[in-house]
């Protein structure tokens, strides 16, 4: 029997992630790659702590939850697909605040979750002192809650990793905008000027998924949302072993490797896909971190990235066949979450599509019936 041959619209971690289960499962994979500019996965901070959200509940918090716990398997199947290039450590999280009431329900909440087999590691109340210890920018009146099972990866080594796991189990990667058109009940994949037949067809577009699904008639209600994010650099100093900081607002501060620390970072709902650095986003972003971690006030500002979110309407991940679709699939919707969920969701929807069973379940997120009809 031949191998089923699917076409991956996205090469970003969700397309990538995709694309890899896939391939490792046997199919025959093309990943088409636009290389357009501000890709949320090439922008991205990489916070992989999902434990203390307070906004996460119900099936997200599952999925976002399952995305982090994914992360030890994941990186052993690309290690046997001969990639070691992704990375992702496990540098603890700090959840700061200088309100002690918030810091309690933060406790309380990764208490819950921890009692219920969330990789937390053993949760500890810091005082400021101590949190400076971990990172000694903060500002002083913050005390913590610090989480030794937070990591952070960094999102173009986990895009380059997965893409390399695919082409090492036989897919391959062309650059082209691809359009989707209808023909009677089948879909057909435009490259450029060529045309690719398929089996599948799994639309991991980000953004500009809509774009993608608009001429078939199914929107799905997944919007741009601007993400600005700045890269620090404190000369001479370690940063390795920091852990991330998360002040319970949109915004953060991700410490890597040499001596460079992200913060971010805006979110600018209705900005479409304009994907300029502006004064305001520079301001919002540079203050915000200011406040948290003054120490950082002298360090270097190396460059600010630009990503355009992929936000869906009701704040619901789509994952799953298309309705009326039985051939093509989505993978999108992942707003801030991305770097988090969609490897765990890529392995889920490639046994979808090669009739699979699967360990997670994704008829939560099953695509629907056009933005209007918002889920509760």
């Amino acid at each position: 029997m031949s191998k089923p041959h699917v076409v991956v619209v996205g090469a970003g971690v969700a397309g990538a992630a995709t694309a890899f289960a896939l391939a490792r499962r046997g199919a025959a994979v093309t990943v088409l790659d636009a290389d357009v500019p501000g890709t949320a996965t090439a922008a991205g901070a990489g916070i992989v702590q999902p434990w203390s959200s307070a906004v996460a509940d119900g099936a997200y918090y599952e999925l976002y939850a399952h995305g982090a716990a994914y992360y030890p398997r994941l990186l052993e199947l690309l290690a046997a697909a001969g990639v070691r290039s992704v990375d992702f450590r496990r540098t603890g999280s700090l959840v700061v605040s200088a309100d002690p009431a918030v810091l309690d329900a933060v406790e309380e909440r990764l208490a819950i979750r921890h009692a219920a087999g969330a990789p937390t590691g053993e949760v500890e109340r810091l005082p400021s002192e101590k949190a400076r210890e971990l990172f000694p920018p903060l500002a002083s009146d913050l005390d913590a809650v610090f989480v030794p099972g937070g990591g952070r990866v960094d999102g173009r080594t986990l895009r380059d990793g997965l893409l390399a796991g695919a082409r090492a189990h036989g897919a391959s990667v062309r650059a082209g905008q691809a359009s989707l058109v209808r023909a009677g009940e089948r879909v057909r994949v435009q490259v450029d000027a060529d045309e690719l037949a398929a089996d599948a067809v799994v639309v991991a577009a980000g953004a500009w998924t809509d774009d993608l699904l608009e001429p078939l008639g199914h929107p799905l209600g997944v919007v741009p949302q601007r993400g600005q994010i700045t890269h620090l650099r404190l000369d001479g100093v370690d940063t390795r072993a920091w852990p991330t900081v998360l002040p319970l607002s949109g915004h953060y501060l991700v410490a890597f490797d040499d001596s460079r620390v992200v913060v971010g970072a805006t979110r600018e709902t209705g900005s479409g896909f304009d994907v300029r650095l502006t004064a305001a986003g520079q301001r919002e972003v540079l203050d915000h971190a200011l406040r948290v971690a003054p120490g950082l006030a002298d360090a270097t500002v190396l460059e600010t990235r630009v990503g355009l979110r992929p936000l869906p309407a009701d704040g619901v991940p789509r994952l799953g066949a298309v309705p009326g679709m039985r051939e093509v699939f989505v993978n999108a919707g992942f707003g801030a979450g991305g770097l988090t969920m969609a490897p765990v969701s890529g392995d889920a929807l490639a046994c979808a599509v090669l009739g699979q069973p699967a360990e997670l379940d994704l008829a939560p997120f099953a695509p629907w019936e056009g933005p209007e009809q918002l889920r509760p």
